[in-house]
């Protein structure tokens, strides 16, 4: 989750903006064609100086999502072709959702629940052909960690737990990665519970697993009842399909945690998350895309939707009277490109599958084009912050001075 409040500036109680299901789809329809190209042009970037293209999807997918009701977008990212070098075309997916039942339901019942809300989704990826897809913060089950009840806990599974298993058989079907974030419980180490993502093969192996690096202590989001900073480093995951890296959700609000990926080479982080409120939408569609340009790689950020109401009333230590739900999580789950191009998001009020092809090549040809990794000063930094975490740290600063001169 990122920095965030529970007020909200949407006009409507569904979640919608103005009646509009995304900001893309509101301009679209209030503005006359021309306008809404350049507009969209000044928002969105250009990828290899044009708009995105849309992707034609199976009627097997767009029949899954009218059936089931899920906003299904599909989006292409080129790069410029090669002497040397073919296309390296990735198929990748991202799915959003809301929790399936009520949180007063019997854990096993809410956990289901998702199950078969998601099985038709993740059907509609892998008929779509996708290579690696990702889930959802906490996917399981309710973000119950504004609650600081301990009983929430009970979701806590292994790596290998129901859930993964779940997962292991679309991966083994569809040839799939996928990437599963839990609230894991590490059984090895006295029952410690980390936020922790899990990496399913295309084979349905485990290729590994990153838990959460930065935990939030803003607002409702006090995570560190349930969790602490995790100890996996930056791990880049070598798959089928492209090097891959998972920046988990408040993750992204610390540049050095979307550079560690990058140095370790990654091809497209994802930013599986659970935000809300005034304080976070406005940075939503900028922090991913600076990141994704900074570091010369893919980004792929997905967030929840909908408003979970929790059986009792919980405060937040900030002075607001108790209140029983963090707020509406505000979906938008987007694809952002290392030349600054990005996709329009999905809904901000109801489930989703976002698809888009991405060239990797793109990811190289960036780094030649601006050289941000020949032209940093990564010994520079690395003299900063060698002095910054000793207890003696003095702050590099040059006073005028006459500053503090007496007037004369």
């Amino acid at each position: 989750m990122g920095s965030e409040n529970r007020g909200e500036s949407e006009k409507t109680s569904d979640g919608s903006i103005c009646g509009h299901d995304s900001l893309h789809r509101l301009l679209r329809a209030k503005l006359v064609p021309q306008v809404f190209q350049e507009v969209s042009r000044l928002l969105l970037g250009l990828n290899c100086g044009k708009a995105l293209e849309e992707l034609a999807l199976p009627e097997s997918a767009t029949s899954l999502s009218s059936k089931h009701g899920f906003d299904l977008q599909g989006f292409s990212f080129e790069a410029d072709k090669e002497q040397l070098r073919e296309p390296r075309i990735v198929r990748v997916g991202l799915i959003q959702n809301s929790i399936a039942v009520p949180t007063t339901a019997g854990f096993a019942e809410q956990r289901q629940g998702i199950f078969e809300k998601l099985q038709p989704i993740v059907e509609a990826a892998g008929a779509s052909g996708v290579n690696i897809l990702c889930l959802q913060e906490a996917w399981t089950m309710p973000f119950a960690f504004c609650t600081r009840e301990k009983r929430w806990c009970e979701f806590a599974e292994t790596v290998d737990g129901e859930s993964t298993k779940f997962l292991q058989e679309f991966a083994r079907r569809f040839n799939m990665v996928i990437i599963s974030p839990i609230l894991e419980r590490d059984v090895a180490h006295g029952e410690t519970i980390w936020n922790t993502a899990v990496i399913i093969g295309n084979h349905g192996n485990i290729i590994g697993k990153h838990r959460k690096n930065h935990i939030p202590r803003v607002g409702d989001f006090n995570e560190s009842t349930y969790y602490m900073e995790g100890n996996t480093g930056h791990p880049v995951f070598e798959t089928a399909y492209g090097k891959i890296a998972v920046n988990i959700c408040y993750g992204r609000h610390h540049p050095l945690n979307w550079l560690a990926f990058g140095l370790n080479g990654a091809e497209i982080v994802f930013n599986p998350s659970a935000t809300v409120g005034e304080l976070s939408e406005p940075m939503w569609p900028i922090e991913a895309r600076n990141a994704a340009i900074a570091n010369s790689y893919y980004v792929a950020s997905i967030n929840r939707v909908g408003t979970e109401v929790f059986p009792s009333p919980f405060t937040s230590g900030d002075g607001r009277p108790q209140h029983a739900d963090f707020g509406h999580f505000y979906g938008s789950s987007y694809f952002s490109a290392p030349d600054a191009s990005c996709t329009p998001s999905l809904a901000r009020n109801m489930d989703g599958l976002i698809i888009s092809d991405m060239d990797l090549n793109l990811c190289r040809q960036l780094k030649d084009k601006w050289g941000f990794r020949m032209t940093a000063r990564y010994d520079l930094y690395h003299d900063l912050l060698r002095r910054y975490t000793q207890p003696d740290f003095e702050p590099q600063v040059v006073s005028d001075p006459l500053l503090h001169k007496e007037a004369s």
